[in-house]
């Protein structure tokens, strides 16, 4: 039991620093170097490894080893479309089946949103707070908590991770968007919980669609002529897969 567990650790740490770009898109993954950084052995890497393959957050070639899954345009287009397209069956689903303990989760995890800051106070280019990140994380859950389908639920979540990993990259766009982006969420909350089943859909799509188009934005400045992103992040962006 302590060695599954131990595994889980490694998993979700690794998880994470893929999610958050600690780890570059296309970065190759080196085993000893992991169990360097994750102080464990091999076992444990290598579980967490092909369980992130299974995510779509690594991928392995026969001869190359592992890789975090680089990032294309291309890919952002299709996942972006997916997303909506499963989202609003599950928000649909959870609509109609949810009940009033459903609502009031909703209505708590957007509380706890709107009251989390999302940058920390004093860090350094005003890194965000992973605190909201959970929160956020939390957010999206509760909305298609009640849609009836694990599988449905399991796949929305691989999604998610997917696109956060955009958004990690895609900070300094996010930072200098306009209008009060909190307030979507408040908006697809109230349309949730009043059972406005298309206004909620179409809040939602409009909600991704619109941080789609910011890391479009910062992928076209981070591989135009001159640009000094993609040097500095060490990151790569393909026009395609």
């Amino acid at each position: 039991m302590k060695q599954a567990t131990f595994a889980s650790t490694v998993y979700e740490r690794l998880r994470k620093d893929i999610i958050s770009a600690a780890l570059a898109p296309g970065h190759k993954l080196n085993i000893k170097m992991l169990c360097d950084r994750y102080g464990t052995g091999l076992s444990p890497i290598r579980e967490a490894l092909n369980r992130l393959s299974g995510d779509g957050l690594v991928i392995q070639t026969d001869r190359r080893g592992f890789r975090v899954v680089p990032l294309s345009e291309v890919h952002l287009t299709e996942l972006i479309k997916t997303r909506i397209w499963l989202n609003e069956i599950a928000v649909r689903e959870s609509i109609a089946n949810g009940g009033q303990e459903w609502e009031e989760s909703v209505v708590l995890a957007h509380h706890r949103l709107s009251r989390t800051p999302r940058r920390l106070t004093g860090s350094l280019g005003g890194a965000e707070n992973p605190a909201w990140e959970d929160a956020h994380r939390q957010f999206h859950a509760s909305l298609i908590a009640a849609c009836g389908s694990s599988w449905l639920i399991r796949y929305c979540e691989q999604l998610f991770d997917a696109a956060e990993r955009y958004r990690h990259l895609s900070r300094q766009a996010l930072r200098q968007k306009t209008g009060p982006r909190d307030d979507e969420h408040k908006l697809i909350m109230e349309a949730v919980v009043a059972r406005d089943v298309g206004n909620a859909v179409e809040l939602l799509r409009q909600h991704l669609l619109a941080t789609a188009e910011l890391v479009r934005a910062w992928t076209r400045r981070l591989q135009a002529p001159g640009s000094r992103g993609r040097a500095e992040r060490g990151v790569r962006i393909s026009s395609a897969h």
